[in-house]
């Protein structure tokens, strides 16, 4: 379900300031369960940030959990392991995560852009075309 939930949410998020959010997304979000709500707005940020600080990527998917699994907190994810798409390929990235209580707000956000993930990899790590 959070699968179908990432995918459907990433679709809704504009390009612009990363504290930006459309309407749509933030009704969505407010949809959401706490947990999978921190999630999402995480998972919202990172390709809002990604794509907004370089315009070398035009990130489209995250997987948080592709080669580590998140550390979740009450109002914060930290996320060793992620993966992100950009333009039909997947590179690795670590990112922390801090928001509000009600998961809505991001309040502190820090990310590292890894390597390019091998294409012959990606199967093994649950990522697709």
């Amino acid at each position: 379900m959070k699968t179908i939930c990432v995918a459907a949410l990433v679709g809704l998020i504009t390009v612009g300031p990363a504290s930006a959010m459309s309407n749509t997304l933030r009704t969505g979000l407010l949809k959401l369960d706490p947990e999978t709500r921190l999630e999402q707005r995480c998972d919202a940020e990172v390709l809002d940030r990604i794509t907004h600080d370089d315009p070398q990527f035009e990130a489209d998917r995250v997987v948080a959990y592709a080669f580590a699994t998140p550390e979740m907190h009450k109002d914060s994810i930290r996320s060793p392991g992620a993966a992100f798409r950009s333009k039909g390929e997947w590179y690795r990235l670590k990112f922390k995560c801090r928001t509000a209580p009600d998961h809505m707000t991001v309040l502190d956000f820090r990310y590292r852009v890894g390597e390019p993930i091998p294409k012959d990899e990606w199967s093994k790590y649950n990522l697709y075309d």
